[in-house]
Parts: C-alpha cells; sequence; structure tokens
C-alpha cells in the first residue's frame, strides 16, 4: 500500500508562486504573537530573501499543499495504518466486506465509521500497552448501503446507528511501531443502542420520560460523536454533536415550539432519515427523545462492563470536544464549546475538588457543579489582530436573569436548554466554537472558531473575537484566565492566528493575520491538540475545492504552530475529500495518531488500500519519525 507521499514539488507551487525554499517562513518576525504582547508585524514586511524563521520547537520543514489521493508528510516521517471502518475488533467478527457491506450485527462488532476524537490510556504497569477511545461520528450512505442511498428499512436505521459511537481498543507497541490487538478483552463497541445511565441534575426530569424509559434515567445509545476529552481520573468523555439531524417527523405539519426550533428539530430529517423506520426518532410519537441526547458521555475503558453516563450538568448543546483543567483549589474545570453558527462557548466547574489519590472517588465528579457561559467584549478591533477581555457568566436557576418569566422551572430545564438559558444572559454568538485545548506549558486556553457565513446577518454583529462578515475561513481564539485560575470568572483574549488566503487576497480581511503565509494557508480549523512540549497541532476540516477563495490551500490538512512565535508549519497533507480530525501521542511522544475521516466523501478516492474501485475507508493512522525520534521535534 503507497500511504504515503514523502513532500515532492507540485503544481500548487505554480498557483502560490513560491517555492518551498524560496519563501520566507514568518513565524520568527511574529515575536509578538506572545501573549498579549503588542501587534504582530504586518504582511508587508515579509519578503522573499529574509532568512527562515527557526523556532525552537518546530524541527520540520514546512511541507507544501497537495492534491493527491495520499497522506503526504514532510521527509524523514512515516505513516502506518492503525485501524480502519469495519475491522472486527475480535476474530469470530465478520470481515469487512466492501461489497455487501455487511449486516447491522456485523457493524456492531467492528471499528466503526468515521472516527474523529480520540484519546489514549497509557497502561500503568506496561509502557508498551494501552488502550484508544475513539469517536465514530456518523456514516456515509454511500459506501454503508449497496443501494447507496437513505436507509430503506429498520435494519438499514440499526446498521447505521451501529456504525456511529465509540469504539474502545487495545493497541501494542510491536518493534518501532504500534498495532491494533485483535481479540483483547478491552475491545468493545458503544453505539447507537447501547444502554446508558443518564445522570445528574436533569436526570428523571419529565422532558427526559419517554414511554420506554417513564424514570427519564436510562437512553438507549449515542450517536454524532464528535470530539472528546480525557479526565484526570482516567476516563473518556465523548460529544454528542449533530444530534438533532437523526430526527424528523411522519407528521409534516407538526409545530415546534421555541426550544425545539433552537436546537434544530424540524419534520424532514437532514439526509439522515432515520425517522420513518425507527418510531424512536420520530418527533410526532415520541418529542421528549430529542432531549435525551446532546450531551458529555463518560466512559471507563478499563471496564468493558460498565455502563457509559450521559452527565447532564454539563449542558446539553452540540457538544464539540470537552478540554479538562483544573482551578487553582484542585476542582474541574470542563471547557466545552457548541459547534452551530452564532452559539456560545461554556465552561463547567465541579463543585467538589479532585481525588487525586483514589481516582474512583471522582467517577460522579461531573454531577455536581456549575455551567458558566463566555460573554467577549468588543476588543480593541486591531485589524490584525484583536485583543480585548471576557467574563464568565453563570446559568444557575434564579440568577441573572433565568428564572421562570424566561421559561425556566428549575434547574434541570437550563441544563436541557442551555442556549436558550444563554441567550437570555447576552453571551457572545460565535463563529461556530469546535475543539478547545488548555496548554500544558501555561494553562492559556485555545479555541477553534471555523467559519461562519452568516456573520453579520441576524443578531450575529461583527467584531471582537469574530471580526469577519461572511467568514469562510476561520480563526483561532485564545485567552487566559486572570490570577492563571481556571476558577476565575473573568479572562483575558486574542486571536491566535486569523486564517485567510494571503495569495488571493492580499489584504485584511480575507488575507489573513500576518503570521497566515502563502506557504502555511488554510481554512475552517477544527481539531486542535498540545503535545508534552507545548507543540499546537491544527487539524482543518474545510473546503477543499482548491479553487476561488481557497485556490492553493489543497486538501485538508494538519498544521503545527510554535504558540509564543506564533509560527505555524505544514506537518501533513491528507487524502481527496478527507477531514482531518482526531489526535493524540503515545506516551514517549514518538508515535502520533491522527485520524483520515470521510476520505472520497464525495468519491475520487480509495484511501487507504488504494485498490482498484476500492471502497474509501476511515481510518487512523500511526505516524512516526524514520529516525525514531519525537514527533515534530
Amino acid at each position: 500500500m503507497n500511504l504515503l507521499d514523502e513532500q515532492q514539488p507540485t503544481d500548487l507551487e505554480q498557483i502560490v508562486g513560491l517555492s518551498r525554499r524560496g519563501f520566507i517562513s514568518a513565524g520568527a518576525l511574529c515575536g509578538a504573537a506572545l501573549f498579549m504582547g503588542g501587534n504582530l508585524l504586518s504582511r508587508s514586511v515579509l519578503a522573499d530573501g529574509v532568512s527562515a524563521a527557526s523556532s525552537p520547537l518546530l524541527g520540520f520543514e514546512s511541507i507544501d499543499a497537495a492534491i493527491r489521493d495520499t497522506l503526504t508528510l514532510p521527509p524523514g516521517y512515516r505513516a502506518s495504518v492503525l485501524i480502519s471502518w469495519g475491522q472486527p475488533l475480535h476474530t469470530g467478527g465478520p470481515a469487512f466486506d466492501p461489497s455487501a457491506k455487511g449486516s447491522a450485527d456485523a457493524q456492531e462488532v467492528q471499528f466503526g465509521d468515521n472516527n474523529d476524537g480520540m484519546s489514549l490510556f497509557a497502561f500503568p504497569d506496561d509502557p508498551n500497552r494501552a488502550l484508544m477511545a475513539i469517536n465514530n461520528e456518523y456514516t456515509n450512505y454511500r459506501y454503508l448501503y449497496p443501494h447507496g442511498g437513505l436507509p430503506t428499512s429498520a435494519e438499514d436505521v440499526r446498521k447505521a446507528q451501529a456504525s456511529e459511537g465509540v469504539s474502545v481498543i487495545e493497541v501494542q507497541r510491536k518493534g518501532d511501531g504500534w498495532q491494533f490487538v485483535q481479540d483483547s478483552p478491552f475491545n468493545r463497541r458503544i453505539h447507537g443502542n447501547t444502554p446508558i445511565r443518564l445522570s445528574g441534575p436533569a436526570q428523571g426530569h419529565a422532558l427526559l420520560r419517554t414511554q420506554a424509559d417513564i424514570n427519564g434515567s436510562r437512553v438507549l445509545g449515542t450517536f454524532q460523536n464528535c470530539a472528546n476529552g480525557k479526565t484526570p481520573w482516567g476516563t473518556y468523555l465523548t460529544c454528542e454533536e449533530n444530534f438533532t439531524d437523526c430526527f424528523g417527523s411522519s407528521d409534516p405539519k407538526q409545530t415546534f415550539n421555541a426550544a425545539q426550533k433552537r436546537y434544530g428539530a424540524v419534520a424532514a430529517s437532514k439526509d439522515i432519515s432515520w425517522h420513518p423506520h425507527d418510531p424512536r426518532f420520530d418527533l410526532a410519537l415520541n418529542p421528549n427523545e430529542f432531549n435525551r441526547h446532546g450531551w458529555v458521555v463518560e466512559i471507563d475503558p478499563f471496564d468493558p462492563q460498565s455502563v457509559p453516563v450521559k452527565r447532564t450538568a454539563l449542558g446539553r448543546f452540540k457538544h464539540e470536544n470537552a478540554a479538562l483543567a483544573q482551578t487553582r483549589d484542585g476542582r474541574a474545570v470542563v471547557y466545552m464549546g457548541d459547534d452551530e453558527r452564532g452559539e456560545f462557548i461554556y465552561k463547567f466547574i465541579s463543585r467538589d475538588r479532585i481525588d487525586t489519590q483514589h481516582p474512583k472517588a471522582n467517577r460522579d465528579l461531573l454531577d455536581y457543579g456549575t455551567l458558566y457561559v463566555a460573554r467577549f467584549d468588543a476588543g480593541d478591533n486591531h485589524p490584525d489582530r484583536p485583543k480585548g477581555q471576557g467574563q464568565w457568566i453563570e446559568l444557575r436557576h434564579g440568577k441573572n436573569g433565568i428564572d421562570a418569566s424566561q421559561g425556566f422551572a428549575n434547574q434541570a430545564e437550563v441544563l436541557i436548554h442551555a442556549r436558550l438559558a444563554a441567550s437570555v444572559v447576552n453571551a457572545t454568538r460565535m463563529d461556530r466554537p469546535e475543539w478547545i485545548v488548555v496548554s500544558p506549558k501555561d494553562g492559556q486556553v485555545y479555541c477553534t472558531l471555523t467559519n461562519n457565513a452568516k456573520r453579520g446577518e441576524g443578531g450575529q454583529p461583527v467584531g471582537g473575537p469574530n471580526p469577519r462578515e461572511k467568514n469562510v475561513y476561520g480563526q483561532i481564539l485564545r485567552w487566559k484566565a486572570h490570577n492563571d485560575d481556571h476558577g476565575a470568572d473573568r479572562f483575558d483574549w486574542d486571536l491566535f492566528v486569523v486564517a485567510g488566503n494571503p495569495v488571493v487576497h492580499a489584504k485584511q480581511p480575507k488575507g489573513g493575520s500576518a503570521n497566515m503565509t502563502p506557504h502555511n494557508m488554510f481554512n475552517s480549523p477544527d481539531g486542535l491538540g498540545f503535545d508534552d512540549a507545548g507543540r499546537l497541532w491544527i487539524q482543518t476540516d474545510g473546503d477543499d475545492s482548491n479553487s476561488g477563495d481557497f485556490a492553493g490551500m489543497g486538501n485538508n490538512q494538519m498544521l503545527c504552530a510554535d504558540p509564543n512565535s506564533g509560527e505555524i508549519r505544514r506537518f501533513m497533507v491528507g487524502p481527496v475529500g478527507c477531514e482531518v480530525t482526531g489526535i493524540s501521542f503515545s506516551p514517549d511522544q514518538k508515535t502520533l495518531f491522527v485520524g483520515i475521516q470521510h476520505p472520497g466523501e464525495k468519491g475520487g478516492s480509495t484511501f487507504p488500500e488504494h485498490l482498484p474501485n476500492g471502497t474509501p475507508r476511515s481510518s487512523v493512522m500511526a505516524i512516526s519519525r524514520e529516525d525514531g525520534g519525537i514527533i515534530g521535534a
């Protein structure tokens, strides 16, 4: 299998008009990217002939954009497939069938489709063994079913539900690489029909009760699982994102209340169409089922018999990921984004402190605490990189105008309808908040605001951390808690990078900030991750048309940034039609696990096998250096 191309010259260099070695990398000139450290140098000072930047963190040369159906990496790096959609988790499970695509029963014991966020959990007594919990966000009907269209039966729907959720697998180091361990007792699928417990303040509320669950305490399934979080006590947090798309109504004239509308309830399901064949997703028959999804789910990967738990104290919305931090006094903090245009950024702080000596004592820690939402000021409106201040507003019944007069009878309803509560307190509507990560070096928090073509319309004003109307490129927001305490209610913010295309648009607003150059340009930042050294890894899920506003950007990619200098280098380019998403490192930082989701989503790919007329398969890739060194160094 030819999985990897080392960097070779491409036609994209002609589009950009600069060779890899003839272009100045802007990072060394961006010293002002140090947090709150003044203005970035303008793009006009960047010129050919100036020596290339030399970040102490970035030990590889930035590669060119690419449009090939393969994985492209810097010289000296290699990649292999760890696991792909349809791989049976046990030897008794049926193998992936690229023609018939298998049954629902088969998919329930195979690695799920469209892998996304993931975390690695090392065995404490063996550095060569680890578990990985990996989200399976959704499925592609053109490849899932032989007929290639919408579901036509209950079996079709069950198969789609079985393709989503979470896969837990064991991996082991073999020689100089890591391999999936088939038949490990830890291997497990958690999918759209797995029993899951509801917990926290909303558990048992009338809005969560159905005829199948009159107590509102147990729900079937987790699906549309986007990104993730990893707790200090060794559990996995999986985040339910576009759950609303799975629902529809058999009554085309059904009307919806304000809360249902705010969460996207419509009679016609959005290209998923489960409700005609599974009444659980029919809003005319089971309207409360809608409220039982959109939560953060906690999973114990080391206990295959454990029941996953939906933690309602963290609020209900289209969760992207859950980034863990700690207050100065030792309580857990969870930062979360709601991935929809004009929605919000949230923070949860636990009531109790983390028990570092007894991990199992923290198993209900996320059931008790306070949910906050962010409000940003207008900032200084600097044309290149604005900065300002913000505050966290408590979302608690009886405070800040959140009460019965606004339609909230109790705290459970505040959490079930968190979007409505956040609107009551005038939180800042954001450009699709996606992944959030916390620096292991200085505690600063980074959030991808991936894009927002509707910025400037309908109550979404331009300004502050959302500085562009009709924003098609996105930006990465950064903030620092006052007194370096994640429990503080105020913070300082700036924009680490404003994405853009400085070739097509030489000036702001579409050209991007000064650390956005013709050689590292990208659009729609999505996934984020830090390694132990403090390098920031950026993954994209954007427009890969390579034309118009996106000319020269090529396929979706992964970049690496030095948070101190602001320099960004392109590290990897994915195959045709993919999203690059999900990131984790081996304990020694010498293997990078990265997800390739939906290659060939619209056709044109046979990744990773590259067989004639082959079925493209979402996969987790293992990337290492040929010299055995640390990734990125």
